[in-house]
């Protein structure tokens, strides 16, 4: 009967430390890059997508060949806001371009973006994605 108490418990905590790990966009070595994020020098508007994001991602990233709606690279789109939460919130968006531990770094073959177009991607996480 103990014994399997233990194994309930055991995959118990198992299954809610994967549940936590899975909605946070971390690296391998376990930095949550958005709650780092300095976003006190930015106005609000400075981190909504159709302001801010999207031009980032279409000059950097959603070009073809790599993340545009055609190509979707990795099966990552980044042409609009749906698929760019997706890939933000879900598939360590922040770890790739921070060229963090244990994720791809991106832009693929290049130098990683500058340190403001980093900070507000960043801080477009850590707002809640605003459109």
């Amino acid at each position: 009967m103990r014994k399997t108490y233990f194994v309930l418990a055991t995959f118990s905590l198992a299954l809610a430390f994967t549940a936590i790990a899975c909605g946070e966009d971390d690296g391998g070595d376990g930095t949550d890059f958005a709650s780092q994020a300095d976003c006190s020098s930015l106005p609000a508007a400075a981190t909504s997508y159709e302001l801010v994001v999207k031009p980032i991602l279409d000059a950097s990233c959603a070009i073809g060949g790599c993340h545009d709606a055609i190509t979707a690279s990795e099966g990552i789109d980044l042409s609009d806001y749906a698929n760019s939460k997706n890939a933000f919130d879900k598939k360590n968006g922040l770890c790739s371009i921070h060229h963090g531990s244990g994720c791809e770094p991106m832009p693929s073959g290049g130098g990683k973006l500058d340190d403001l177009d980093i900070n507000k991607l960043d801080c477009w996480v850590k707002n809640d994605f605003p459109e």
